[in-house]
C-alpha cells in the first residue's frame, strides 16, 4: 500500500482511451491511493473509445485542487473535450503550479497546452500532437516516459507500465 493516504484525480470525458483510463485507475487503487474520477459535468456517465463506461465521482467545478496530491489525464479524444471546460483546465494548471504530480499520456498533451504549462518543459505525447506540444512551448522528445520536475508524460498505451511506475514513485 505504497500510496496509502494519497488522493489522486483521474480526469474523464467522452471518448477516453479505455486502457489509459483503466490501467492507472486500478494500479493506483492497488497501491492504496484514493482515486477520484472527475468529469466536466457534461454527463454522469462517460464512454471510452472501446465502449467501457465510468461514472464521475465529482464535477471539476465542485472540487478543490488543494485536496489532491496529483492528477492523471488519459488520452483518446477525451482531452479535446476536456479542454472546452475551463474548470478542468484550471484544475490541471493549479495542481501543476502547486508542484504536485501532473501526468499526461497520448493525446492528453492537449490539456497541458490548454493549461499553458508546457513552456520550457521537456515532454512527450502521441506523435500526432507533437506540433501542438512544440507550439505550446515544449521541447518534445520521443521517449517512453519523460519527467520534467512534477510533469510526467508518455506516448501510448504501450508505455503504461513505465508511466505508472514513474507516477507511483513520484507520489511516494
Amino acid at each position: 500500500m505504497e500510496l496509502k493516504g494519497k488522493k489522486i484525480i483521474i480526469l474523464v470525458e467522452q471518448i477516453f482511451n479505455d486502457f489509459e483510463f483503466w490501467y492507472p485507475y486500478f494500479r493506483l487503487k492497488e497501491a492504496g491511493a484514493e482515486v477520484t474520477v472527475v468529469g466536466s459535468g457534461s454527463s454522469h456517465m462517460y464512454t471510452g473509445k472501446s465502449g467501457t463506461q465510468i461514472k464521475e465521482d465529482a464535477k471539476a467545478s465542485k472540487i478543490s485542487s488543494s485536496d489532491y496530491d496529483g492528477i492523471i489525464i488519459p488520452g483518446g479524444y477525451a482531452p479535446d473535450h476536456m479542454r472546452r471546460y475551463p474548470e478542468m483546465v484550471k484544475l490541471v494548471k493549479e495542481i501543476f503550479e502547486a508542484k504536485k504530480v501532473v501526468a499526461a499520456i497520448c493525446h492528453a498533451g492537449w490539456m497541458l497546452a490548454s493549461a499553458d504549462i508546457l513552456k520550457g518543459r521537456t515532454a512527450t505525447s502521441y506523435i500526432a500532437i507533437k506540433d501542438d506540444m512544440v507550439n505550446a512551448g515544449a521541447q518534445w522528445v520521443d521517449q517512453e516516459v519523460v519527467v520534467d520536475e512534477n510533469l510526467i508524460t508518455s506516448r501510448t498505451p504501450d508505455d503504461l507500465p513505465a508511466f505508472m511506475r514513474t507516477i507511483i514513485n513520484a507520489l511516494k
